[in-house]
């Protein structure tokens, strides 16, 4: 029991980073431009297929670099081409957009590497246990996925917070006139954000790829748990989605390990005391249960507090 406790907990931590460093794109992207971008996840997908493909060519540590920065790029495009011309048709407009574009990224995908799984691996570096829990070896890679959500998330709150550019961001957000009439650019300003939450996706995307299975429906697997992490901590709040990722990456990994019913509680039940479909129920276990749990605290987070834990906006 102690060793399930502590392995669960180092993955939910892992996983809820991984949630995080995934979301905070995303919520940079909605903090400081109101827009909700349904393709998100799409880009977390191309930063793991520019990542893989980029290592097969020049190796992992310039693919970590080169394919975040790619993605960014896409990211700005989007913004530039895209969405500033459909901003003037309102958000419904550019929800539409973004949900055309996401199928449109994993068709284009499919279409170049397949649907089957590419073989993406952990590099050479990091291919060994950092160390030995029980009888568990913890991969050192883990560890390093975990390091880099970490630093992103002190950078991002240290930028935002503390310098000039996180200062000229958030007021272009509020007062987009008066900081054009201070000499900045608000266009590059929203570009450039929108481009940064997209490499932030990337480089999600790139240090997952190896961990978990890089294939082309990646992305519709983990998109919706990432608007569950967002709309439970609050819309735009950054730490919000920290506390809402990795709240749900531990209930989701304890809920996995858990093969605990109510059957094996309170004992089976009697088939005279009710219909097949009430003895179904009782024999779930919580592992069979565990996919729903994000979307069940998501329904209470709304019943109780609509703007999330952390949120400040009614909408």
């Amino acid at each position: 029991m102690l060793e399930l406790i502590v392995i669960s907990t180092l993955n939910g931590v892992l996983f809820g980073m991984l949630l995080f460093l995934l979301s905070s794109g995303l919520t940079v992207i909605f903090s400081m431009m109101g827009v909700l971008n349904f393709a998100h996840a799409s880009f977390y997908m191309l930063g793991a297929f520019f990542g893989f493909q980029l290592t097969k060519w020049i190796g992992f540590w310039p693919a970590l670099v080169l394919a975040p920065l790619l993605v960014g790029s896409i990211g700005m495009a989007v913004e530039r081409y895209g969405l500033r011309n459909t901003h003037k048709h309102g958000h419904v407009a550019e929800l539409l957009l973004t949900f055309g574009l996401a199928f449109a990224i994993e068709e284009i995908v499919s279409m170049i590497w397949g649907k089957s799984p590419v073989d993406y691996r952990v590099p050479a570096l990091l291919d060994f246990p950092a160390f030995t829990i029980f009888s568990t070896n913890y991969p050192a890679y883990k560890i390093f996925m975990l390091a880099v959500s970490i630093v992103i998330f002190i950078a991002l709150l240290v930028v935002l917070k503390r310098t000039r550019v996180g200062l000229i961001v958030q007021a272009a957000l509020t007062h987009p006139h008066m900081v054009g009439h201070l000499g900045h650019n608000v266009g590059r300003v929203f570009m450039a954000v929108f481009g940064v939450g997209s490499a932030l996706a990337g480089i999600a995307g790139v240090i997952a790829g190896p961990a978990l299975v890089t294939q082309s429906d990646m992305a519709a697997s983990l998109g919706p748990i990432l608007f569950v992490v967002i709309v439970f901590g609050g819309l735009g709040s950054l730490p919000g989605a920290f506390i809402a990722s990795l709240v749900i990456g531990l209930v989701q990994t304890f809920a996995v390990a858990l093969d605990g019913s109510l059957a094996s509680a309170f004992g089976p039940l009697d088939p005279s005391t009710g219909p097949s479909v009430l003895t179904d129920i009782w024999n779930v276990t919580i592992a069979q249960v565990a996919p729903i749990v994000p979307y069940m605290l998501l329904v209470l987070i709304l019943i109780v507090r609509p703007m999330g834990l952390m949120g400040t906006r009614e909408s």
